[in-house]
């Protein structure tokens, strides 16, 4: 039963930074591209390179719902199903 627990917790663990991954990166690549302008041109404005990267955040997050939130029921399923085996 241990191992069951600790099995769920690293899935748990593996799905978040899975969730996570698209957004993350198209923050990563938006701030290096973002650095890159700025280094090139000497433009050392704050705000240009925080708005893009927050709007390209939620647009891939509106564009990514659909997937998480399938995978999020798909889990959830999955340790409702599991609650059983949990009780003595």
């Amino acid at each position: 039963m241990e191992a069951k627990l600790i099995g769920l917790g690293v899935e748990t663990f593996k799905l978040a930074l899975l969730m996570s991954l698209p957004m993350l990166l198209a923050g990563l690549i938006a701030g290096l591209a973002i650095s890159i302008f700025q280094a090139t041109t000497q433009i050392n404005e704050m705000t240009l390179s925080f708005v893009p990267k927050i709007i390209l955040v939620i647009v891939v997050a509106i564009f990514t719902m659909p997937w998480m939130m399938n995978m999020m029921i798909e889990f959830t399923h999955r340790i409702i199903t599991m609650i059983p085996t949990f009780i003595f």
